[in-house]
């Protein structure tokens, strides 16, 4: 029961300091981050933040090593082929990591510059999914990086954007959108939005505004 109570304390401990590290990382460059700066916004001392990680760069190796540890499982479990016809499937999958922890993937992706975790998040994330497009579908190699900077590029911004806005639209909704978009293309999107035959019978017969 001591160690149970033990192991929640550590996890409680290094969330605080992982939500701490990545809020700070939201507003400053990591050269900018302190020790001191994680432990007062984790309410821990230096000590203890000691405890667990040698320094700063040490924080941002755990946090970087989960995140895309966490997505890389996702899309390892992913049929690319069978996401081709079902677009949602790659992103309903996104969402729910997401869901998970909405504040601290929210100050994840209102990092900025270079060196920022997300930066280094998604290089790797590129890599791991190139991998996976070669062996499952039919993409000339020399375009796949084309591909991937476009979609990663977009979908990046789309989930930034939502991040800092009101949040009116639900992050499904926005997902949906997302996985049109990077498997069928513009012309998918547009096409959810097309009248159906019903919608144009029912405005045929409304009679015109004077």
């Amino acid at each position: 029961m001591e160690a149970r109570k033990q192991d929640r304390r550590v996890v409680k401990t290094k969330r605080a300091i992982h939500m701490a590290f990545a809020s700070l990382l939201s507003e400053k460059e990591i050269n900018d981050i302190t020790v001191r700066d994680i432990a007062d916004l984790a309410d821990i001392n230096r000590k203890t933040f000691y405890n667990y990680y040698a320094g700063v760069y040490a924080v941002l190796d755990e946090i970087e090593n989960e995140v895309v540890g966490t997505l890389e499982n996702a899309l390892g479990a992913t049929d690319l082929r069978e996401a081709m016809s079902r677009p949602y499937l790659v992103f309903e999958k996104l969402t729910a990591i997401i869901n998970t922890d909405l504040d601290f993937y929210g100050h994840l992706l209102s990092m900025q510059g270079n060196v920022s975790l997300i930066t280094k998040t998604v290089k790797l994330l590129k890599q791991r999914t190139r991998e996976a497009v070669l062996l499952q579908l039919p993409v000339r190699e020399e375009e796949i990086d084309i591909l991937l900077d476009y979609t990663f590029s977009g979908m990046l911004t789309v989930y930034q954007q939502w991040f800092n806005s009101d949040r009116s639209r639900s992050l499904e909704e926005i997902s949906a959108i997302l996985g049109e978009l990077c498997f069928n293309g513009l012309n998918g999107v547009l096409a959810r939005f097309e009248p159906t035959a019903d919608s144009k019978e029912v405005r045929a017969a409304e009679p015109e505004k004077q």
